[in-house]
């Protein structure tokens, strides 16, 4: 099989669910807005820096869903999802995910942000391979601990391969979009790696390797 598989924020959306998510917390009077957006924002930094130390802001993007009821966060997020990332999705990144559709291609995200978070998002998107970090339920409750490896840097790699070997497949003639400096380590495992309005960084390496680089924008 062959496999397209794109990063989410930023790259098929136009902006960071991640970041949004804890902003409608902020808006909706869910979080202590002073405190929680400054730390937000001081994550957002970093990652776009190279910097994250993921265990860090996993224990702070997490916190909030040990707070409330899983019934509870679901309509909270319904409502995230339709006041802040339908408008987001970009009609481009739509089309070229059915491009690959149409060439009989499995399409898949990888995302660092945390299933809660995603998984409506892609299958909004018709896309239901998702690997993306995944937060610990224990007796129906989110307990603000991560399940498994994250999904993030050299942890996509990781997270990846053992999908592969799942499903007995490999990365022959393979796809890879993404925006971010961040996922380097799994473009530079797919057979066809595509810098999608790339930060400086990745414009830089995908130019030095000769690697398309393209805009899902207007």
């Amino acid at each position: 099989m062959t496999l397209a598989i794109f990063d989410l924020d930023n790259t098929l959306l136009e902006g960071d669910s991640d970041y949004l998510w804890g902003q409608f917390l902020v808006e909706e009077g869910i979080v202590d807005a002073e405190s929680y957006e400054q730390k937000n924002q001081y994550f957002y930094d970093q990652y776009k820096a190279g910097t994250l130390d993921i265990f860090e802001f996993l224990r702070f993007s997490l916190k909030p869903l040990t707070e409330h009821s899983i019934e509870q966060l679901h309509q909270w997020r319904a409502r995230f999802i339709d006041e802040k990332i339908r408008p987001i999705l970009l009609p481009r990144g739509r089309d070229l995910i059915q491009q690959h559709v149409d060439s009989g291609h499995i399409t898949m995200i990888i995302t660092a942000t945390n299933r809660f978070v995603t998984e409506p998002i892609a299958n909004e998107l018709g896309i239901f391979h998702l690997l993306a970090t995944d937060p610990e339920i224990k007796s129906g409750q989110y307990t603000g601990n991560v399940a498994g490896t994250p999904c993030f840097q050299d942890g996509k790699v990781t997270r990846l391969q053992q999908w592969l070997e799942k499903h007995q497949t490999t990365l022959a003639d393979s796809w890879f979009y993404s925006d971010s400096h961040n996922d380097l380590p799994l473009l530079e495992q797919v057979s066809h790696p595509v810098a999608v309005d790339p930060d400086d960084t990745l414009r830089s390496h995908a130019s030095q390797n000769s690697w398309n680089i393209i805009s899902l924008r207007d």
